[in-house]
C-alpha cells in the first residue's frame, strides 16, 4: 500500500515534485481534464436547475481505472491540480470519480513547484473549495449554452460547421470594429517646423521645435500657415529666453501579470500567445539542471497579481546587491488592479540564484529567451529609477517660440537589465543640449518644415489586443491565448504580418451575431459576467441563479432570431469568374480552409474552384503566369501555373522581373 498518492495534470509536474517527496509516495498526472461536458449534446438540463451532465473523456478509460486502483490503494490521496479554476474544477472532477473516502482526499496547491513549497503543502492540505468550483462551472455552463444556441444560427445562415461563442465573438467584434475605423478615417494634415541652432561657444548644434506665438500654442494645418510663418521669422535673432533644469525619475516596469508577459514575449521575442503559453507551462512544470535535477524555474503563470511574496523579495534584495551594488536595490511594492483575483503571485523565478545564462545549456532556444525576459524583468521591479538630468529651452524668433527639450542618462539603475516595450511608435529620444544662458543668441543653420497626415488607429496586435481585453474586463488571464488562438483557427481572424484583421468571413458572422444578439456580442455584458464568476468565486452569489437569470429571456430571444432569419438570405459576394460548366458568375464561399468559389446553380450544378492569387512577373523559365500558394507551416512560395507538366519552377522567393 502507497502512503502518499499525489495526482497532478502533467507527467512534467509529476517528475519534478516526486523528487521533492520521500518515503512511500506516488506522484501520477491526470493528463488534464478527465470528465466534461458532451460534445454531441447540450449536456445541460436545464429544466433542473442547469444541472451539468458531465462524462469522461473519450480516450481516457484506460487512465481512469489506473487512477482508481492507485487511489484504492493509497492511505492519503492529494489533489495538486493548478492553483487555480480550472485546477479546483480538475480536482473537484477527480474526487467525484475516484470513489474513495472523503476523510482519505486532500486538496494541495502551490504556486511555484519547489521542494519548500510542495513539502509545505503537503503539511497544510484543504478542503476541495466549491466556490472556485462553481466559478468555473459557471463559465462552463454559460459558454456551452450560449454556443450550443446561438451557433446554429451560423450554421442556416453562413455554413455548417460554423460556431459562435461568448468572449470570441467579442474579441472578434472588437477587431471589425477597429478595421471600420480604419476604412472610415480622413487623414487631416497638419505641419511642423523644426529648426537647427548653434550654439558658437560649444559649437554644437541642438533641434528646436515650433511651438507657437507671443508664447501660446499654435497649431499648424496647412502650407498658407507655414510660409507665413517661415516669412516672419526669415532674418529674425533667436534669442533663448527661459532655461529650465530638473531631474527626472523613470520608475521599473511591475513583475509580470500573464497579460504583460504575453504582450512583452509577442513585442520582444516574436511569440504568439499559444507559444508564449506553452514555453511558462514547461518552465513552471520543471526542467532538468545539471547537479539540480528537474526544477520548476518559474511560478504560476496564470495571474493578475504583481504581488510578490516575502521570501523572493529577500532573495532579489541579496542578488542585486551583490550582483550591482546597494544603490541598485530599492524595495519595492506594487498595486494589484483592484479588478485582479490576486489567487497568488506575478511570474518570477523561483531561484534568484538561476541566472538565465549559468542555465543557459539546460534550456531550449524559446526556453531561454522566455525565462531570461521573466528573470530581467522581476529583478529589475525591485530595482532602483533610472534617473536623468532634463533641460527645457524656450527660444524666442520675432515673437514665434521654439522649444528644445533634451536630457542626459545619470544613473542606468534597472535599466541596467530590463526596459518595457510599448506597442505606441518610440518616440526619438531626446538629444543634449548645450548649455546655454539667458538672452544668448544661438545661430540658425537649417530650417524645415515638415508635412504630415493623423493616421487611422493601428490594426491590433496579439499583444494590443490582450491589452484592450484586459482594460475591457473581457476574459481572465486563462483565457486570453485560447480566446485569439480560436478564433484565428475559426478564420474569422487573419495575421497579416503582426496585425489582426477580419476576413471576410469574420465580418459576415460578426454583423449576423452582433444585430442580431445586441445584448450578449457586447463589451458590457462581458465584463459584467466575469464579475459575476468572480463574485461567485468569493463566495457571494449562486452559480445556478446567474445562469438562471441569463437563460430565460436569452432563449427567447434566440426563438425571436431564428423566426426572423427564416425567409432571410444573405447576400452573396458575386466574383467575376464565369462557371466553367454552366456560364453563370461564380459566387464567393467559405469553407474549412477559407474562401472558394462556386457556382450560385446549386444543387443543378455543383462545379466549385479554389482562388488562386497571382503576380504580374511572369515565370523566370517558361513566362507562364505564376502562382502564389501556401505551405504548411503558412510560408508563401511561388509556383509555375504549369508545374508539374511542363515547367518545374518552384520557389520560397518571389521572381523579380529582371532575367538572370
Amino acid at each position: 500500500m502507497t502512503d502518499k498518492l499525489i495526482i497532478v495534470e502533467s507527467p512534467a509536474k509529476a517528475n519534478t515534485i516526486k523528487k521533492f517527496l520521500g518515503g512511500n509516495t506516488k506522484v501520477i498526472a491526470s493528463m488534464g481534464h478527465i470528465r466534461d461536458l458532451p460534445k454531441s449534446k447540450l449536456g445541460i438540463d436545464v429544466e433542473n436547475n442547469f444541472e451539468p451532465q458531465y462524462i469522461n473523456i473519450r480516450g481516457k478509460g484506460d487512465l481512469i481505472k489506473e487512477l482508481k486502483k492507485d487511489a484504492k490503494s493509497a492511505k492519503k490521496v492529494y489533489l495538486a491540480t493548478d492553483p487555480d479554476r480550472e485546477g479546483e474544477a480538475i480536482a473537484w472532477h477527480l474526487a467525484k470519480i475516484l470513489d474513495v473516502d472523503k476523510e482519505k482526499m486532500a486538496r494541495v496547491t502551490f504556486n511555484e513547484i519547489t521542494k519548500t513549497a510542495v513539502q509545505k503543502a503537503i503539511k497544510e492540505p484543504r478542503d476541495i473549495d466549491n466556490n472556485l468550483v462553481d466559478a468555473q462551472q459557471a463559465r462552463r455552463v454559460l459558454d456551452r449554452i450560449v454556443g450550443y444556441k446561438m451557433s446554429p444560427v451560423l450554421w442556416k445562415k453562413v455554413r455548417r460547421g460554423l460556431s459562435a461563442g461568448r468572449v470570441q465573438s467579442v474579441a472578434v467584434k472588437l477587431i471589425v470594429d477597429r478595421e471600420e475605423e480604419i476604412e472610415k478615417f480622413i487623414p487631416e494634415e497638419y505641419w511642423n517646423i523644426y529648426v537647427k541652432l548653434l550654439d558658437e561657444k560649444s559649437k554644437k548644434v541642438f533641434e528646436a521645435k515650433f511651438f507657437g506665438k507671443d508664447g501660446k500654442k499654435q497649431e499648424i494645418h496647412n502650407k498658407e500657415q507655414v510660409d507665413e510663418i517661415l516669412a516672419n521669422i526669415k532674418d529674425a535673432k533667436y534669442i533663448v529666453e527661459d532655461i529650465k533644469k530638473g531631474e527626472k525619475k523613470r520608475t521599473p516596469a511591475p513583475p509580470f501579470t500573464t497579460s504583460t508577459m504575453q504582450q512583452e514575449a509577442s513585442r520582444k521575442l516574436g511569440f504568439t500567445l499559444k507559444k508564449t503559453m506553452s514555453i511558462a507551462q514547461g518552465l513552471y512544470e520543471g526542467v532538468k539542471i545539471p547537479e539540480k535535477g528537474t526544477v520548476g524555474l518559474i511560478t504560476y503563470m496564470r495571474t493578475d497579481s504583481t504581488r510578490i511574496s516575502e521570501e523572493a523579495r529577500a532573495a532579489a534584495k541579496t542578488h542585486i546587491i551583490n550582483t550591482f551594488g546597494e544603490n541598485y536595490y530599492e524595495n519595492r511594492y506594487y498595486r494589484t488592479n483592484k479588478e485582479a483575483q490576486d489567487a497568488h503571485e506575478g511570474i518570477r523565478p523561483t531561484y534568484a540564484d538561476l541566472e538565465p545564462d549559468k542555465i543557459k545549456d539546460s534550456l531550449t532556444k524559446e526556453q531561454y529567451k522566455l525565462y531570461k525576459l521573466i528573470y530581467n524583468r522581476f529583478m529589475a521591479s525591485q530595482m532602483s529609477a533610472a534617473i536623468y538630468d532634463t533641460m527645457s529651452v524656450t527660444i524666442d524668433a520675432n515673437k514665434y517660440t521654439f522649444k528644445a527639450n533634451g536630457q542626459n542618462l545619470k544613473f542606468k539603475g534597472f535599466m541596467t537589465l530590463y526596459v518595457e516595450g510599448t506597442d505606441e511608435k518610440e518616440e526619438q529620444e531626446e538629444g543634449i543640449i548645450p548649455e546655454l544662458e539667458l538672452k544668448q543668441e544661438v545661430r540658425k543653420q537649417k530650417i524645415e518644415p515638415k508635412q504630415s497626415f493623423t493616421e487611422p488607429p493601428p490594426r491590433y496586435t496579439e499583444a494590443s489586443l490582450v491589452k484592450a481585453l484586459e482594460e475591457k474586463g473581457i476574459g481572465r488571464p486563462s483565457t486570453y491565448s485560447p480566446t485569439i488562438t480560436t478564433i484565428l483557427e475559426r478564420r474569422y481572424i487573419e495575421k497579416e504580418q503582426k496585425q489582426l484583421k477580419p476576413t471576410e468571413l469574420g465580418k459576415i458572422v460578426n454583423k449576423l451575431l452582433t444585430e442580431n444578439f445586441t445584448d450578449i456580442i457586447n463589451v458590457e455584458f462581458t465584463a459584467n459576467i466575469e464579475n459575476q464568476f468572480d463574485n461567485i468565486a468569493e463566495g457571494k452569489e449562486n452559480w445556478r441563479k446567474i445562469i438562471g437569470d441569463f437563460y430565460e429571456p436569452f432563449e427567447q430571444t434566440v426563438e425571436k432570431v431564428e423566426k426572423e432569419l427564416e425567409h432571410v438570405e444573405l447576400v452573396e459576394e458575386v466574383s467575376d469568374v464565369p462557371c466553367d460548366k454552366c456560364g453563370r458568375m461564380m459566387v464567393y464561399k467559405y469553407g474549412k480552409y477559407g474562401k472558394f468559389l462556386a457556382c450560385p446553380g446549386y444543387p443543378e450544378c455543383k462545379n466549385t474552384k479554389p482562388i488562386i492569387e497571382t503576380i504580374d512577373i511572369p515565370c523566370p523559365k517558361c513566362g507562364a503566369t505564376v502562382q502564389v500558394r501556401k505551405a504548411k507551416n503558412k510560408k508563401k512560395y511561388y509556383i509555375c501555373e504549369n508545374n508539374p507538366k511542363s515547367c518545374d519552377y518552384i520557389s520560397w522567393n518571389k521572381p523579380t522581373k529582371e532575367k538572370k
